[in-house]
């Protein structure tokens, strides 16, 4: 059973008190926002106001200008534009939103993503090759390309001018195409430059519409921006704020292209609240089902739809994401079982900072699902490989001290390709050459990584009493929505809280409790925590609570439910962890 290390944050109270009476907001709001790096007046009120306005210039973008003059010579010649995209879920809506545009400003377009394990990953050459002998004269990649220089090369050879938008980091060489979009070049200024692929893809739509007056279209691409930038998990400030902020306050009032209706229906959000989490565990994982069980243009179909007289076609779509969904569920149940028995019981495994797992006939699919459930079990790197046909294909994430892209481009030479962020990437590579594979980066795990690198920390914001939760600090953490990378949820600290009555099983593997400080009692959930219950009837008296806060609407009625991140008892037994 692992035990979080409490990180508090340090904050300056002086500061703080000084935001709170400038904005009007809760003391503990103006801690949150001064330890977030919105410690002045003005730009606090920019970060929890978002506007439209707010955006950058998409012209600062590097080649943004030669882009959109393609893109209107295309227009004005009627020539075929194709968007080749990603099948996640970034690249579904980067797709959607750029031939929606296109398509809306009179062009004629089409549309190409790669499927998982027919074409691979990226912008490849015989992608280039088969758009063109189908008349396309201009591609534009989004949420792909800038590693794809060979494809680059063919696309010039054949007299198609191809366009990049992308997000994923860059190699030495940027690929010889018409137009580069991605603010991660080293030669872009952009001053944003952690934007979703989606996002980039919603900076050249921002461009055509500024250069045809169609301003006014803009909002109407925030709801598929929002999802997309939500998905990806990309830090939620600057621009990525202003797109998921707005986006999802759209998608939370309507109305709806009958593609997007059908899916909130099929997710069950149909006229709810829409936030981060609804995206990610609902909307997400229906789009990026139809890319990790059979073809991402189930989706794409789905959101490109318009017309009510599509409304049978696309609940059958929406319908069959969610058995995709469910498809995809029992694969990932299945592997993870598997894989976390080799990190326990294989010593060549489980014995290394870096976890390196292999299996035949893993599903491609959902190996990016299973790796980021064994970093959420084991706090370490890993990298999910599935062998097939002598060929590795694997997925990889990390921990915030370990850089994945990095520790892969000192092994370069074992691959076949390979690409991604710090975070998470993917390879191909020799089945025969894991063994090799493993000893070298853990060999670099073992250079880059402390024993307290592998310990997980929970960060503590600032102590909150059960008697401080108030109308007033709850509007203040809505504003603060949506929360995620760079913008986490605030975790509070209470000590002296008193366990009321037996905690409840719910589902087998999490607890439903009422706990009580202060005269004040609150509902509380502890998630996967349900071999602790007999630990906490046995200290119910002054533990010590990090937990975060949360709306709940049942039947109409609203009510402040507490979500247990930790749970210490006064001997420090251990945890919710």
């Amino acid at each position: 059973m692992r035990t979080l290390i409490w990180d508090p944050v340090e904050y300056d109270e002086t500061a703080a008190q000084s935001l709170a009476a400038a904005l009007d907001v809760s003391p503990v709001i103006a801690r949150l926002l001064c330890h977030r790096g919105h410690g002045d007046p003005e730009a606090a009120h920019r970060f929890l106001n978002p506007e439209l306005s707010q955006l950058w210039d998409p012209y600062r973008l590097a080649d943004m200008r030669p882009a959109v003059e393609r893109l209107c010579a295309a227009l004005e010649r009627q020539e075929l534009v194709a968007i080749h995209g990603d099948y996640d879920v970034d690249g579904v809506t980067s797709t959607v939103i750029l031939r929606r545009a296109l398509e809306l400003l009179g062009g004629r377009v089409t549309h190409f993503i790669p499927e998982r394990l027919r074409d691979g990953y990226g912008l490849q050459v015989p992608a280039v090759e088969r758009l063109h002998a189908e008349g396309v004269r201009v591609i534009v990649s989004v949420d792909c390309g800038i590693r794809s220089a060979e494809a680059a090369r063919r696309a010039r050879e054949l007299g198609v001018d191809l366009i990049i938008t992308d997000h994923h980091e860059p190699e030495a060489e940027i690929p010889a195409a018409l137009a580069v979009i991605n603010p991660k070049r080293p030669d872009c200024t952009y001053p944003d430059k952690h934007l979703a692929g989606v996002g980039v893809a919603f900076k050249l739509v921002q461009a055509l519409c500024q250069r045809f007056g169609r301003e006014r279209w803009l909002p109407a691409f925030l709801k598929l921006a929002a999802i997309g930038t939500v998905a990806d998990m990309v830090p939620l400030v600057g621009e990525n704020r202003i797109i998921a902020k707005l986006g999802l306050e759209r998608l939370s009032q309507g109305p709806h292209t009958v593609g997007l209706r059908a899916l909130l229906e099929s997710a069950g959000l149909q006229n709810k609240v829409i936030d981060g989490f609804s995206v990610s565990f609902g909307l997400a994982p229906r789009i990026n089902a139809a890319g990790r069980m059979s073809t991402p243009d189930l989706a794409t179909r789905l959101l490109l739809a318009s017309d009510e007289a599509q409304l049978d076609e696309v609940r059958r779509l929406a319908e069959q994401l969610g058995e995709e969904n469910t498809r995809r569920q029992a694969y990932e149940a299945e592997i993870v079982v598997e894989a976390k028995k080799q990190v326990e019981t294989d010593i060549h495994v489980g014995a290394h900072n870096v976890l390196v797992v292999a299996g035949d006939g893993w599903h491609r699919g959902v190996i990016g699902i299973v790796a980021s459930k064994l970093v959420d079990a084991f706090y370490k790197p890993t990298i999910v490989l599935s062998i097939e046909d002598g060929l590795a294909h694997g997925s990889c994430r990390s921990i915030p001290a370990f850089d994945m892209l990095g520790a892969l481009d000192t092994c370069a030479d074992l691959f076949q390709k390979y690409g991604g962020h710090k975070q998470a990437a993917g390879l191909t590579m020799e089945a025969a050459r894991i063994p090799e594979f493993r000893e070298r980066i853990n060999a670099h795990g073992l250079d880059r990584l402390e024993p307290t690198d592998l310990m997980p920390k929970l960060r503590i914001d600032t102590a909150l009493r059960f008697s401080g939760i108030d109308a007033k600090l709850i509007a203040g953490l809505e504003q603060m929505a949506p929360f995620g990378l760079a913008n986490a949820k605030p975790v509070f600290d209470a000590a002296g809280v008193e366990l009321i009555g037996a905690p409840r099983r719910i589902k087998e593997r999490h607890l439903k409790m009422q706990l009580r400080q202060d005269g004040r009692m609150f509902s509380a959930m502890a998630w996967r925590s349900a071999e602790k219950a007999g630990l906490w009837e046995q200290h119910r008296q002054a533990l010590r609570l990090a937990f975060s806060l949360d709306k709940q609407t049942f039947r109409g009625e609203t009510t402040i439910e507490l979500t247990v991140a930790d749970l210490r008892c006064p001997d420090g037994a251990m945890g919710a962890s």
